[in-house]
This record gives structure tokens, C-alpha cells and sequence, in this order.
């Protein structure tokens, strides 16, 4: 009679964990306009804490410290919109441009493909795949991308209220915990571990947007800038960022100089992330990141249902946070287990 009714409170628990877990996620689908720029704002004070923290080490004052910090991740913004920020206004107004071009090579291929009997007289393109929608829904994203600066003065804001109130964390750690010390180490945990994956990645996203560039330019491809800092950001999305970035360069390719050149640029691509995704970064990332491959694909899938691109931007820091907040408890450790690598000793 124990036993039943021990499985059933377990039974319960269970039931009560997948209801209250499918309410948070409707709730941050729904107010996804809220949590993505909190979510960045947060983001971005992680990543400039640690100099934040360097420079009142070398006896710089908190605000001037702070500001120092804000003016640099200022000057970076402004520098990457400076530098493609004219690419990416002058492609999408040629975006229609672009996809009848596409449309009309992509035809003269099926054309010639029924010519020859490879494929029925009655083949359609568009009903397999349209290549040139694919233009439309990048240029669709850019622009998407480009309306999130529109929250920027609100990013702003939150960031600098946050970094102001990140050195008071673990006073107020101390007074609401029982066990302030391994909470401490707990947060200190997770903004290691997301400042080491963000460090690591920006390296190798870095260089694979700097061989992205020298390679374009060679071949001679238009907006080779644009592209070069599109697989600079992409590359921070696992799995399928490479390959997402890989798509426009080589469409535009084909319109502009042909398949030849476009097959170039195509394995260029795969030589430069073959390289820099699957021989570097496993080297220098090594057991750091603490999740599994698949763990790694489908938190990439679910936060970019839940929030969209920036979603799958931060899907690995998300991720890493809550590995290390249920790693916590001897009641959820066992989640831990299951979302690290394979090895976990």
C-alpha cells in the first residue's frame, strides 16, 4: 500500500514538474518581445564583467569603469553597423532583383535537365524547392536583425542597471542563503562557464569570418564584408549556423558569376568550417562546455521555437546555465547527468 501510493505521489510530481514547465514556455513564447531583449541585456553583462571587474582591480572608479565598458561595446555596434550597414540596405532593395535572376537560371537547368530525360517533361521546381524565396527570407532576417537596434536604448539601459548591481550579488547572496558560499560558487560557475564558451567562440568565429572574407574577395563575390560578419555571428548558433551562412555567398554567387565559381565558394566554405568548427574548437573548447552533442541540437531547436533567432544565438549559454542550476540539487542532478557529455568523469 506504501509502495502504490509513494509511486503515485512520484507519478504526481512528475505530472506537476510537465505542467508547470509547459506554462513557463507558453509564457516566454507569449512575451517573447520582453524576454528576448532582457535575455540580451543579461547576455551582454556577463560577457562584460570581466572587464568590468579588471579595471576596478587597477583602482578605476565603478561608474567611470562601467562607462569605459558601455563606450567600448558602443564603439564595436556602431563599427559593425558602419561597415555593413549600407551592404545591408543595398542587397535587400536587390533582393527582386536577385531572385528573377535565380529563377531564370534554376529553369535553364530544369530546362536542360528534361532535355536530356534526367527528370519528366512535367517537373516543377517550385514544387521541391524554391531557391529564390530563400533570398527573400534572408533578406527578411536582415532586416529583422536590423529592427532589434530599435530596442537598443532599452538593451542599454538594462545592461547598465545590471552591471551596477552585479558586484552587490554576492552580498545579497549571503544574506538570503543558508549556504551562501556554494551559492557564490554556484553563480561564479555559470559566468565562467559562459564567459569560456563566448570567449572560445568569438576566437574561432573570428577566424572563420576573417577566411570567409579573404576568400569572397578573391572569387569576387558582391557585399563580401556582409557575408564574412554573417558567418562571424552565425557561427555562435551550433550545429546549423555554418550552414545557414553558407546559403546567401553561394546563391549570389551563382547569379552573379555562375555554378563554377559557386561550387568553389561551397567547398571553400566547408574546408574553412571543417577546419575552424570541427579541428579547433573541440581542441581549445574541450570538456569546458559539459553538454552532449544532442543536448546541444535540441536546445538549439527549442529556444529558437520559444525565442526566435536571438534564441538560437543563446540556446548553448541558456543551456549551460540551467545544467549548472540543477547540478545544484541532489533532487535534480541527475538532469545534469543526462544533459552532460557522454564522459563525465
Amino acid at each position: 500500500m506504501n509502495q502504490n501510493l509513494t509511486n503515485s505521489n512520484k507519478t504526481l510530481q512528475v505530472l506537476l514538474i510537465l505542467a508547470s514547465f509547459t506554462v513557463i514556455v507558453a509564457g516566454m513564447k507569449a512575451a517573447e518581445s520582453i524576454i528576448v531583449p532582457f535575455l540580451l541585456a543579461v547576455f551582454i553583462s556577463i560577457v562584460a564583467s570581466p572587464p568590468f571587474f579588471y579595471l576596478q582591480k587597477k583602482g578605476i572608479p565603478k561608474v567611470i569603469a562601467l562607462l569605459i565598458v558601455i563606450l567600448a561595446f558602443l564603439f564595436f555596434i556602431f563599427l559593425i553597423g558602419l561597415l555593413i550597414g549600407t551592404s545591408v540596405n543595398d542587397f535587400t532593395s536587390k533582393v527582386p532583383v536577385y531572385q528573377q535572376k535565380l529563377q531564370g537560371q534554376t529553369q535553364a537547368v530544369v530546362t536542360w535537365l528534361i532535355e536530356k530525360k534526367f527528370i519528366e517533361p512535367d517537373f516543377q521546381l517550385s514544387n521541391v524547392f524554391n531557391p529564390s524565396s530563400v533570398l527573400k527570407i534572408i533578406g527578411d532576417t536582415l532586416n529583422q536583425v536590423s529592427g532589434l537596434f530599435a530596442n537598443g536604448f532599452l538593451i542599454l539601459l538594462t545592461v547598465l542597471f545590471m552591471m551596477l548591481e552585479i558586484t552587490s550579488i554576492p552580498v545579497k547572496l549571503k544574506k538570503v542563503s543558508s549556504n551562501p558560499e556554494n551559492s557564490i560558487l554556484r553563480v561564479q560557475s555559470v559566468f565562467q562557464n559562459i564567459n569560456k564558451y563566448i570567449a572560445i567562440k568569438t576566437w574561432i568565429s573570428l577566424g572563420t569570418g576573417i577566411l570567409v572574407y579573404i576568400l569572397l574577395l578573391i572569387i569576387g563575390v558582391d557585399y563580401p564584408l556582409l557575408w564574412a560578419v554573417l558567418a562571424f555571428a552565425l557561427n555562435y548558433i551550433p550545429t546549423i549556423g555554418s550552414i545557414i551562412a553558407l546559403v546567401p555567398p553561394v546563391l549570389l554567387t551563382i547569379i552573379q558569376l555562375g555554378f563554377i565559381e559557386s561550387l568553389i565558394v561551397l567547398v571553400g566554405y566547408l574546408v574553412i568550417n571543417t577546419i575552424m568548427g570541427n579541428i579547433l574548437e573541440p581542441k581549445f573548447m574541450g570538456k569546458g562546455l559539459g553538454l552532449s552533442t544532442l543536448v546541444v541540437f535540441l536546445s538549439l531547436i527549442f529556444w529558437g521555437w520559444v525565442l526566435g533567432p536571438i534564441g538560437m544565438l543563446l540556446s548553448v549559454p541558456l543551456t549551460i546555465a540551467i545544467k549548472i542550476a540543477v547540478d545544484s540539487s541532489d533532487e535534480t542532478k541527475w538532469l545534469a547527468v543526462l544533459l552532460g557529455p557522454e564522459n563525465t568523469e
